[in-house]
């Protein structure tokens, strides 16, 4: 019973309460609990005032920040679920979202559309996400299998020739594109609308959903393609199905967003360290933390300071200590 209050607790009300505590604080104007409410009661129209609900701060809480809370709970919790199916199908706990090159991809393909806006920023950076993952599939491919030790190294030389690539765009662009491009490529959240929810929602939640769906069998995957064919389970379908399905969120969140380091590497084994090693539990586990933990830095790196911090370099701030920190408490197992 004290394990299933700990585990709702954790995955349910924190994130909940966060989400108000991120509606009320910002650097335009902080705002206390019963006025949310009450802009909240006017929303679904128990109380009346338009003056209200014509006023600024409807604007700022409504059209500014909560799309910013939404799509920043989806890009963590995105990242965070893809980091976590890639060390379990590559069986490596230094693998994380970008590893097979979607981060370079996405980044190359965001300054390519910014440099020559023939198509949108983000439909650009979701295509070359995919692209590079592609090229790494098939550079890594040799005699009708792929070695994931092969992968991890092509997805290292795809994501050096992308980078190279973006360095070279960055070279021909005029200050204010690179200005743009640079910003892009370090995180970015403070233009999230609901459009860019919109846009990166419907992805993100069916990838999410299979992952959900497919949690059990990652613990066969941990095991070995051969425990899982014992039990029915086709491990080479399997891991291509969720490799899939983790490109195609970590895509649509870089695209969305940009580039946001270290974070799909962390959380996954945050989770694992409070829950164990069950990826039936640590799924559910990496979407609520990587939500929340994604919102909290996010809180911190728009009131912190009088000007707002790139949330990739936040995570790069925060995460890396944090990380360092487990690891020398050997907090950190990976054959625990």
């Amino acid at each position: 019973m004290i394990k299933y209050i700990k585990t709702t607790f954790l995955l349910i009300l924190i994130p909940v309460l966060l989400g108000f505590v991120s509606l009320i604080i910002g650097s335009s104007q902080n705002i206390g609990f019963g006025e949310l409410f009450h802009h909240i009661s006017l929303e679904l129209g128990i109380s009346e005032d338009n003056a209200a609900l014509q006023g600024s701060l409807h604007t700022i809480l409504w059209q500014v920040r909560l799309p910013r809370i939404v799509l920043t709970f989806l890009v963590g919790a995105s990242l965070a679920s893809s980091g976590g199916v890639l060390q379990a199908v590559f069986r490596n706990p230094i693998v994380d979202p970008f590893t097979l090159g979607i981060s370079s991809g996405s980044a190359f393909g965001a300054a390519l559309a910014m440099l020559f806006p023939l198509i949108a920023v983000n439909i650009s950076a979701f295509i070359f996400g995919v692209l590079a993952v592609a090229i790494t599939y098939l550079v890594s491919y040799a005699g009708a299998k792929t070695s994931i030790v092969s992968m991890v190294l092509a997805g290292m030389i795809v994501s050096g020739v992308f980078t190279a690539l973006l360095t070279i765009l960055q070279y021909l662009s005029d200050p204010y594109k690179l200005q743009a491009i640079v910003q892009w490529t370090m995180g970015n959240l403070h233009t999230a609308s609901w459009p860019k929810v919109h846009t990166a929602l419907l992805p993100i939640l069916v990838g999410l959903l299979v992952i959900i769906m497919l949690r059990w069998k990652l613990n066969l995957l941990a095991l070995g393609d051969h425990e899982a064919m014992a039990v029915g389970v086709n491990p080479t379908l399997l891991k291509l199905i969720l490799m899939a399905v983790a490109t195609m969120i970590t895509a649509s969140s870089v695209a969305a967003v940009g580039v946001i380091s270290l974070f799909g590497l962390i959380v996954p084994h945050i989770s694992r360290m409070i829950f164990g090693p069950n990826n039936a539990i640590t799924t559910w586990a990496n979407i609520s933390i990587g939500g929340t933990f994604l919102l909290l830095i996010d809180d911190f790196s728009r009131t912190v300071m009088p000007f707002e911090i790139p949330i990739g370099v936040f995570t790069m701030i925060i995460g890396a200590p944090i990380f360092i920190y487990l690891m020398r408490r050997n907090a950190i197992n990976w054959n625990s």
